[in-house]
């Protein structure tokens, strides 16, 4: 046996790349990794615990790799491919059982959505959303719908290619810290925008747009009401629990 099998844990700044997942002619963060891995002679393909859309970050993404044994120094392979990587951190690289699949391994994947109440500058623009304040009261209110089992069919953008709509969110809660409200979800998986559609919808009940029964409606699949995404620079994979 000539390799084996790397867990990987990265950050990135996801306003750098047309999204995580590999494209032709397009700067993406597996396709830039999987460039750097093959600067150090590592070519095999690499799997994602999970995707990000153009726009969206990770600080604790997940990818596991097959690694040759002549870089049996893992720290030095991080450092050296930190030194080629822009844009992307490599936080930790480890051994792992040859069945362990990034995407497929996991149990549950944790987003977070940031928006920040101070007006923003060239500077984070990138990073937070900006809504000046928010009925956090509400919010949670509202929130308490999602956790559960759910189908989340009019909650996620047309052309998904998961063959079911049906996710069970953990929790789901929103908390102001400093300046900065931040909505947090842990789901065992969610659909393609999802998360965004449904911070967007919050913010439309916070700003009495919309309701928590319109909320409830659009969850019970009775009527198609809103599910426009929320712009992706406030969104965080924030972590990926595999027990």
């Amino acid at each position: 046996m000539t390799n084996f099998n790397c867990k990987i844990v990265i950050s990135y700044d996801g306003s750098r790349f047309f999204g995580s997942q590999i494209q032709k002619n397009k700067i993406t963060v597996q396709g830039e990794l999987e460039k750097a891995l093959k600067k150090l002679n590592i070519t095999s393909k690499t799997i994602f615990a999970g995707r990000t859309d153009r726009g969206v970050h990770a600080s604790n993404q997940v990818v596991n790799v097959l690694i040759p044994f002549f870089w049996s120094d893992l720290e030095k392979l991080k450092n050296k491919l930190n030194l080629i990587l822009n844009h992307i951190k490599i936080k930790q690289i480890k051994k792992v059982d040859f069945n362990f699949n990034a995407r497929f391994s996991a149990k549950k994947r944790v987003y977070r959505y940031i928006i920040s109440k101070k007006e923003l500058n060239p500077f984070n623009s990138n990073y937070f959303l900006y809504e000046q304040s928010l009925d956090i009261k509400k919010l949670n209110e509202a929130m308490k719908l999602f956790v559960g089992k759910n189908d989340f069919f009019y909650f996620s953008k047309r052309g998904s290619e998961e063959k079911s709509s049906i996710c069970k969110i953990y929790k789901a809660f929103v908390y102001e810290y400093k300046d900065y409200i931040i909505f947090n979800f842990e789901g065992d998986r969610f659909l393609r925008s999802q998360i965004r559609i449904m911070v967007n919808f919050l913010v439309q009940i916070s700003k009495q747009n919309l309701t928590i029964n319109d909320l409830k409606a659009q969850l019970d699949r009775k009527k198609l009401i809103f599910n426009k995404p929320i712009k992706p620079n406030g969104l965080y994979l924030a972590k990926i629990k595999y027990f």
